[in-house]
């Protein structure tokens, strides 16, 4: 069977060079005569291969060395709940940036553990457009500042990071983490689902300033404590050890491409050939997104007839062009063109579109 273009939103497409890698290592992974996903992650080999992930990581990212870096489990959503219960302490406050699906759900899961300050919502616009950084209601006494960097389903996307003054700031990256160069040290804390930029799901890398790590003090489970977890290396329990070996092969191949000013490069062509098919079909096909806000990462986009939809799904599939039915919330079709969808991929998508318009008129 011959590999499509995978447009997947997530889990999404991973470098074939990681996968081809992992193929032949699965069975002897690092001359053991043992696939990783056997051996245990107390061994010397395991061990090894976790500081290098987490140093090609710091490498990529230039991770100052007053961050931890951890490898957790149980997706982005559960962060959703174990950052107010690890940064904000009893009747404490933080403020949440609501841009889109992702935020809102962020703020809803929350809600019982910090008193929730909406400080500044898109929703009025239906998140066509970023809440001006001059409207943002921030409270100084806040705990922290969330904000979602880039939104999957709405597909809008902050091109800057948002100065929010001495309060930390939190991003949930998992949609455009490693998409570019990142000044990390204006962030308190970062975290990002892994199956869209990092590797398979089930994995959560976080980037989080140590001195946060003291700031807990209400009851929790020891497993749900980051500064537990950064003790013990993100070993407190049996990690992903499967994902984390996978994400090290990404971050392996993101260095051997020349780091993340090449991806970014790169992601900004991708993402400017397809806005231009967009823009220049006449109407054919729309993408309703405030220009200054279009997401690199995440392309929603509609036919002018939405009686095409099905044709256009059924044929693109056709054509070897995955995923690329849009969310249920928004309908249309929806193009996430994250690090491991090359170019190629962007342009057989194009050529599909033109050749679709002059078929169906």
């Amino acid at each position: 069977m011959s590999r499509v273009w995978n447009f997947s939103a997530g889990p999404a497409a991973l470098p074939p060079v990681v996968l081809e890698r992992a193929q032949r290592e699965l069975l002897d992974w690092n001359g053991s005569g043992a696939s990783v996903m056997e051996q245990s992650h107390r061994g010397k080999r395991f061990i090894e291969m976790a500081a290098q992930t987490e140093a090609d990581l710091r490498t990529l990212l230039a991770i100052p060395a007053d961050y931890a870096v951890l490898f957790l489990q149980g997706g982005a959503t559960q962060q959703f709940a174990q950052i107010p219960m690890n940064l904000a302490g009893e009747g404490d406050s933080a403020d949440y940036i609501d841009s889109g699906h992702w935020s809102e759900k962020a703020i809803s899961e929350a809600a019982p553990y910090v008193r929730v300050n909406v400080a500044a919502s898109g929703k009025a616009d239906n998140y066509l457009r970023l809440p001006a950084r001059d409207s943002w209601r921030l409270d100084p006494g806040a705990a922290y500042v969330h904000y979602t960097p880039n939104e999957t389903i709405h597909g809008v996307e902050f091109h800057g990071i948002p100065d929010v003054g001495t309060v930390p700031l939190v991003a949930d990256m998992s949609s455009n983490i490693l998409s570019g160069p990142l000044d990390v040290s204006r962030f308190g804390l970062i975290y990002a689902g892994a199956q869209k930029n990092i590797g398979p799901s089930g994995l959560v890398v976080m980037i989080i300033r140590r001195d946060l790590l003291q700031r807990a003090s209400r009851p929790m489970a020891r497993i749900f404590r980051y500064a537990e977890q950064a003790a013990n290396d993100s070993m407190l329990n049996t990690p992903n050890t499967w994902g984390w070996y996978l994400a090290g092969l990404t971050f392996q191949w993101l260095n051997a491409l020349g780091g993340l000013t090449v991806m970014a490069e790169r992601n900004r062509a991708k993402a400017e050939l397809l806005y231009r098919t967009i823009d220049g079909s006449d109407g054919y096909y729309r993408n309703p997104i405030d220009p200054s806000a279009r997401s690199r990462m995440n392309i929603p986009f509609t036919l002018h007839d939405s009686a095409l939809d099905a044709a256009f799904l059924k044929e693109s599939e056709a054509a070897g062009l995955l995923a690329l039915k849009g969310h249920k919330a928004l309908g249309g079709m929806r193009a996430s063109l994250y690090n491991a969808v090359p170019l190629e991929a962007v342009e057989a998508l194009t050529a599909f579109m033109r050749e679709f318009t002059r078929q169906h008129g």
